[in-house]
């Protein structure tokens, strides 16, 4: 199954449901390798939209006139 197209809220809901369904245990074994192959895809795909969104994250900060800039976002600790 293709995720490319797909939001990252479809694939998450996906992943439930093949998570839920491998749980409850009476999905044949290759019914339950073909879900194993795709929720391995949707967690990728997850990932990979996860690590595109933190590129765009930006950080609101004040200058020294205590106007408002955006900065870009890292994940240095504060203190």
């Amino acid at each position: 199954m293709n995720q490319v197209n797909k939001t990252f809220e479809e694939n998450m809901q996906r992943l439930e449901q093949i998570v839920r369904a491998m749980e409850h245990g009476d999905v044949p074994l290759e019914e339950s390798l073909k879900l194993f192959r795709e929720g391995t895809e949707l967690v990728q795909s997850c990932g990979k939209l996860l690590d595109e969104a933190e590129l765009h994250v930006k950080k609101i900060a004040t200058d020294a006139d205590g106007r408002p800039v955006e900065e870009d976002f890292n994940d240095e600790p504060v203190g």
